[in-house]
């Protein structure tokens, strides 16, 4: 597993222009917390942290974090900010942890295969839920769940108890009975929308008849005057 470290220095001061400084210099403001410690203010290096966050473990990657003056701490990232508009980083939580301590995250679950609901039957596939949370020691912290869905067929379910996890090392926080995945059928309006689309051209034609027919006895009428 790729090791991360992420230097940071102590901040002394707060508040929004502080932060823009923060910013421009390649740095945001962040909170260290957890641990038995108590917070501390700090301006993390942001090319370091958002590597951390596109590595294979993403936010449960467990690095160190280097403060200048301050020493080292395993951290993970508890939380982060993200600017709406320009996708930058604009601040950070980071979790003091101990290997030694169950900890709670959330873990992405990735499917590969094709179902056989849909391969066979026509159906569905639906991705219902994307994480799961779990309950763990740091060091036991997978960096996802990957389940083959080939199986599935119209009807049937992936659960979150159906995830291959070591039960004598992780614990599932999340209700196992939660849907993952699942095939579903297509709906009736989705199997048949030409005859929908015919049903509704049959309705059209009594208002077209009606103005022909007025026409007709306009004609009717002139040829009698003559």
């Amino acid at each position: 597993m790729q090791k991360f470290t992420v230097e940071a220095t102590l901040r002394d001061q707060r508040g929004k222009n502080e932060a823009r400084r923060l910013r421009s210099t390649g740095s945001v403001p962040g909170t260290l917390y957890g641990g038995g410690g108590q917070p501390i203010a700090v301006s993390v290096n942001a090319r370091q942290v958002v590597g951390v966050l596109r590595s294979e473990a993403g936010h449960n990657t467990i690095f160190t974090l280097k403060v200048a003056g301050g020493g080292e701490d395993r951290v993970i990232l508890k939380d982060w900010q993200v600017d709406p508009l320009k996708g930058d980083l604009i601040h950070v939580d980071l979790l003091r942890i101990a290997m030694d301590q169950r900890m709670r995250v959330k873990v992405p679950v990735h499917t590969f295969g094709e179902p056989q609901g849909v391969k066979l039957q026509g159906g569905i596939f639906e991705m219902v839920t994307r994480e799961v949370e779990i309950e763990c020691l740091p060091g036991d912290i997978p960096d996802e769940f990957r389940v083959d869905v080939t199986p599935l067929m119209i009807g049937k379910h992936l659960r979150a108890a159906d995830l291959p996890f070591d039960a004598a090392k992780i614990k599932l926080v999340s209700d196992p009975q939660r849907v993952v995945a699942h095939v579903v059928a297509l709906r009736a309006e989705e199997e048949k929308p030409a005859e929908v689309a015919a049903a509704e051209v049959a309705a059209a034609p009594a208002e077209p008849e009606v103005i022909k027919k007025g026409k007709k006895e306009v004609e009717e009428g002139e040829e009698e005057e003559k």
